[in-house]
């Protein structure tokens, strides 16, 4: 396992990629340019600094919090006034309708009772042997790469491998089966149509107002819930005598009160969530954390060292995953550094006042865990690449509100154990056994936020069998 002394030998001021910090009007202009809906680059240098205040000029308004206190007021929300944006919720609604991820107040409070058992530690334990044969696959996958010698992209192959865990977990059936791969394919789409921003957008448009959906992002949508609704009536015409997994565990789920389950309908909005939020999310900061292994051998060795000690030269299980202490800090740390949900942004639903700062009605409360993250005030050298913070000495100390990539209160992202198992063990598996070297220009890798924080362009790697 990964001490003081061997933390000292990863290279100091390691500060992986991130946008260059830069006045409001350069900012925006800078953003205008590159054309690519990069809410990242809109930024200004003042928004990592300031606890709170207004983002620029838009007709609504645009307020970021970045004070831990009031982010977690904000959050835990006692008297439900800010429900998830309007923005958010219009933007998801084709795909995942007022599911878990976009409902609030009563409808959620049903949601997630009725889900919660279905990320309890038995379901977890019982997912786990599914996320190994899908980590068997990919492997048999990265052999070829390193046989051939081929590039490959580091992207792709991080969302195909989570895409294939969710499968496999959720459904029961492999990546490879027809229709998960359709399903696969077509959230690609829904991935990059629905998530570009157009900034004048969001500096004209008043609260409240219906986003127009591009045309391909709406057919990708439709075909997606169609291919959903196959997999799920696939368990309904079972009888729930067949599968074990997270979708049977959601279809025998009741309400406490009315002894109802979900309708069909609700059955494909909750796993459309899943899909979402389990493959994306986790693909986004598996991409980085194996870009920042590709640049810093000296994580990796440490990394590789924990899984010797722990593991040896067997299977990686259960057992074994909940003692990678190093492992899991460089997971917590690039969450850190590349939150998946770069955004997480909240709508006043009346004026009012939160701390010393007034909101108007219909404003947007942006959340930045991006920001939030690279706070001096709660991170020392906040750009730095620095696993030791989330050490059992250090962990405790981090402030309520400062660290927030599954979000905070009530809301906090239900799959979030799910995340980190499924995380540990791709790390432990993959770092063990290959060697990996980025090819490109590093200072041409730039985060962007879209759906969620990814390079700008793909990252492509080459890998090789390791030999120890």
């Amino acid at each position: 396992m990964a001490d003081k002394s061997q933390a000292s030998h990863i290279k100091e001021g390691f500060a992986p990629p991130s946008p260059k910090r830069l006045p409001p009007m350069a900012a925006l202009a800078r953003t205008i340019m590159q054309g690519d809906g990069d809410l990242l680059s809109l930024l200004p240098a003042d928004a990592y600094k300031m606890d709170a205040g207004e983002l620029g000029y838009s007709r609504r308004s645009i307020k970021i919090f970045n004070d831990a206190d009031l982010v977690s007021e904000i959050m835990q929300d006692k008297d439900e006034i800010f429900p998830k944006s309007d923005l958010m919720v219009g933007a998801l609604e084709p795909l995942i309708g007022n599911s878990v991820f976009v409902s609030d107040g009563a409808v959620w409070r049903r949601q997630r009772a009725m889900i919660d058992a279905a990320f309890s530690l038995m379901r977890l334990n019982l997912a786990f042997a599914s996320m190994r044969s899908a980590v068997d696959e990919h492997e048999k996958r990265l052999l070829r790469a390193a046989d051939t010698g081929d590039v490959i992209s580091l992207d792709l192959a991080m969302s195909h491998l989570t895409a294939d865990i969710i499968c496999r977990t959720v459904f029961s059936v492999p990546l490879q089966s027809k229709t998960a791969k359709d399903v696969f394919d077509d959230f690609t789409v829904f991935e990059r149509g629905v998530a570009q921003v157009k900034i004048w957008r969001l500096i004209t448009d008043r609260a409240f107002a219906k986003p127009r959906q591009d045309p391909e992002v709406m057919r990708a949508c439709k075909r997606i819930r169609r291919h959903l609704g196959e997999l799920v009536d696939t368990h309904l015409s079972d009888g729930m005598g067949r599968f074990n997994d997270i979708a049977s565990a959601v279809i025998a789920a009741r309400d406490r009160d009315t002894g109802e389950g979900f309708t069909r309908e609700e059955l494909i909005d909750q796993l459309g969530v899943f899909f979402l939020a389990g493959h994306e999310t986790t693909a986004s900061v598996l991409t980085w954390v194996f870009y920042i292994l590709a640049l810093r051998p000296e994580i990796l060795a440490l990394v590789r060292a924990e899984v010797d000690q722990v593991v040896g030269d067997g299977e990686v299980t259960l057992e074994h995953v909940k003692k990678l202490p190093y492992i899991k800090s460089v997971f917590k740390e690039t969450l850190r550094l590349y939150p998946p949900i770069t955004f997480m942004p909240r709508v006043a639903m009346r004026s009012g006042q939160i701390g010393k700062y007034k909101v108007r009605r219909g404003a947007l409360i942006m959340i930045a865990p991006w920001t939030i993250h690279r706070r001096a005030e709660y991170w020392p050298r906040p750009d730095v690449f620095d696993p030791q913070r989330f050490s059992v000495s250090r962990e405790k100390d981090i402030p309520s509100g400062a660290y927030i990539p599954f979000g905070l209160g009530p809301h906090i992202c239900v799959g979030a154990g799910f995340a980190v198992m499924e995380s540990a063990l791709i790390i432990a598996r993959l770092a063990r056994r290959f060697d990996l070297s980025f090819e490109g220009n590093v200072k041409a890798v730039r985060p962007v936020a879209r759906l969620t924080t990814r390079p700008a362009s793909q990252v492509m790697i080459r890998v090789r069998l390791h030999k120890s």
